[in-house]
C-alpha cells in the first residue's frame, strides 16, 4: 500500500476549557474524496483546520507528503496552503470588490503569475464550473449557487493536491447544493486532487468515497459503501 498523501495521528486540541479533539486520526490518499461527518460542535471543523495547517494541535501530528505541518513555521504553512491546498467555505468568502474572474485569478496573482495568464486560466475554470456568464460581475451581483461555483473554481485554479471544503452547500438550496457537489467532485477527480469534505448532511457525504464520523472530538471510520 502506498503512503497516504495526508495523515493525522493522535490529535488533541482544546480552546480554553472546551475540548475540541481527543486522539483524532485521519488518513487521506491521493485523489480520494473523504467526508467528515458530525453534528454542530462535534469537532469536525477543528479537525479540518488542523489538517490544513490553520490551527496547530496541542498534541499529535499532521503529515502532508512526508512533511510534518506541526513543526513547520507559520511562513512554511502559509506557503503550503497557498501552493498545495485549496479551500471552499460555506459562504464562499469571495472578495466583494473584485469581479468573479478576478476572484478566481487571485491565488495565481498571489503566486506572481502574470495577469493575462492568470485570468486565462481563471476563465477556463469558470467554464469548467459552468459560470462563465458571471465572469465580469462582482460577488454581490450573482446568486448563491453561482458564487459557490466561483469559489470552487478559485479553489481549483492552482491545481492543489488537497481541497478542504467546509460545509460547501450549507447556505444553498438542495438543487444548487447538488450541482455544486457534482461539479466540485468531478473537477477534483479530473485534476487528481483529494477532497476533505466537512458536512452534517448525508446527501452531501454521498459524493465521497469514504466517510469518517467525528463525535465528541473522536474520529470513527465507516465502512466504504459497495
Amino acid at each position: 500500500m502506498s503512503a497516504p498523501l495526508l495523515v493525522a495521528e493522535g490529535l488533541h486540541r482544546s480552546f480554553g476549557e472546551t475540548v475540541a479533539l481527543v486522539d483524532a486520526a485521519l488518513r487521506i490518499d491521493e485523489g480520494e474524496v473523504v467526508a467528515v461527518l458530525g453534528s454542530s460542535g462535534s469537532g469536525k471543523s477543528t479537525l479540518l483546520h488542523c489538517l490544513a495547517g490553520i490551527v496547530r494541535p496541542d498534541r499529535g501530528r499532521v503529515v502532508f507528503d512526508g512533511r510534518d505541518l506541526v513543526t513547520m513555521s507559520d511562513a512554511q504553512r502559509s506557503a503550503l496552503r497557498r501552493e498545495q491546498f485549496g479551500f471552499v467555505f460555506q459562504f464562499g468568502q469571495l472578495v466583494p470588490e473584485l469581479t468573479c474572474l478576478e476572484n478566481v485569478a487571485l491565488p495565481l496573482r498571489l503566486a506572481r503569475v502574470p495577469r493575462r495568464e492568470a485570468e486565462q486560466r481563471a476563465g477556463q475554470w469558470l467554464e469548467r464550473l459552468e459560470v462563465t456568464e458571471v465572469a465580469d460581475k462582482r460577488p454581490g451581483e450573482v446568486s448563491g449557487g453561482q458564487g459557490q461555483r466561483v469559489a470552487v473554481a478559485r479553489a481549483l485554479v492552482t491545481r492543489p493536491r488537497v481541497i478542504f471544503a467546509d460545509e460547501p452547500t450549507g447556505a444553498l438550496d438542495s438543487l444548487n447544493g447538488e450541482r455544486v457537489m457534482r461539479l466540485l467532485t468531478e473537477a477534483a477527480r479530473d485534476s487528481g486532487a483529494a477532497v476533505v469534505l466537512v458536512t452534517h448532511e448525508a446527501r452531501v457525504a454521498a459524493y465521497s468515497d469514504r466517510e469518517v464520523v467525528v463525535r465528541d472530538g473522536r474520529t470513527r471510520n465507516l465502512e466504504v459503501a459497495a
